[in-house]
């Protein structure tokens, strides 16, 4: 059965297609201890189609906490005593200012990410399009944003003033969302996904493992996303937070992270799989692995409410292993 699985997933990756979901539920029936098996395949399937290009990717926190979605893995939300600190809008002088320094340890895309539903105010809209038209000039960077659910209408004025990809995560399959969110329904984010493929935005949506979910629910937020033709699937591993309903979550293993890469790769050959959060916490002395998983991409630098790995250790890594970053345009 293991190795039946595997030459499926190999012949459908190598072609471009991808295992379908009752496909991937087989291949994560496969036990961890195989795991460089499958990693043999997802290795050859990222080589083939993505090289040795690694999509390095780094954020700001633009605006912190004062959150009232209640998604239970958060810090930023005010449901939640977690002691995040907590701040408006940064001007976008200090925006641009954290693009130059992620540009200077090799980041090819720059994010800016806000906490809460949306960004709605005008004087937010306004700080935002000025940053993003101070990069633009400034910067050879790839111009990200996560702003939450916004219109159309704020979208289109956001890419009209130089943003080129829009992020959006759906952190977990639709069946497993009411457990981890109740405070806004998983078609608002389906509908941002799909409002900023329309624009044409690059879009970046995945989400966050080790929330409790199970293989089949895994299987489900990469079909969705497969569906949906997202262009980069950031995969995020659980860092519990303490103050959150997760605080004390311990579900996943180094293996396991390196399984969920290798299934989200073989089920989306050509995508780019970028892994995010939590990778220290969760991978420990495992990280280079990401690659042979099926990654080709990684996030550098600090996430958003806590640190990152120095980017100098994960620029070393990725010229021990072979790969290079890849450039901008």
């Amino acid at each position: 059965m293991k190795n039946d699985i595997l030459g499926i997933a190999l012949e459908k990756g190598l072609e471009g297609e991808g295992l379908t979901p009752s496909e991937a539920l087989r291949l994560a029936a496969v036990p961890e201890t195989s795991i460089y098996e499958i990693m043999a395949v997802s290795e050859r399937v990222r080589r083939t189609h993505l090289g040795v290009e690694v999509n390095l990717c780094s954020i700001v926190n633009a605006k912190s906490g004062l959150c009232r979605e209640d998604c239970s893995f958060c810090a930023q939300s005010v449901k939640y005593s977690t002691g995040v600190t907590e701040y408006p809008m940064s001007e976008p002088e200090k925006i641009v200012g954290a693009a130059k320094e992620a540009a200077t340890f090799g980041a090819r895309e720059f994010s800016i990410v806000t906490s809460g539903t949306a960004i709605e105010k005008e004087r937010d809209i306004a700080a935002l399009t000025s940053a993003l038209q101070s990069m633009k000039d400034s910067v050879q960077m790839e111009r990200c944003a996560s702003l939450g659910i916004l219109s159309r209408e704020t979208l289109k004025k956001l890419k009209d003033s130089g943003l080129e990809s829009y992020h959006h995560n759906l952190e977990t399959g639709r069946s497993f969302f009411p457990n981890i969110c109740t405070t806004h329904e998983y078609d608002r984010d389906i509908e941002v996904v799909r409002t900023a493929k329309e624009l044409g935005f690059h879009v970046c949506s995945g989400g966050i493992f080790g929330l409790g979910e199970g293989w089949e629910v895994r299987v489900e937020l990469f079909a969705t996303l497969k569906e949906l033709g997202a262009d980069s699937v950031p995969i995020n591993f659980l860092n519990p937070r303490p103050g959150t309903p997760l605080e004390k979550a311990q579900n996943l293993t180094p293996l396991e992270c390196l399984k969920i890469i290798a299934l989200g790769r073989l089920m989306l050959p050509r995508t780019d799989i970028v892994v995010c959060g939590g990778r220290q916490v969760n991978l420990r002395d495992l990280q280079p692995l990401i690659f042979a998983a099926g990654a080709n991409g990684m996030m550098i630098g600090n996430y958003l409410t806590t640190p990152g790995r120095e980017p100098n250790n994960d620029l070393q890594m990725l010229a021990d292993l072979g790969l290079k970053p890849k450039g901008y345009k």
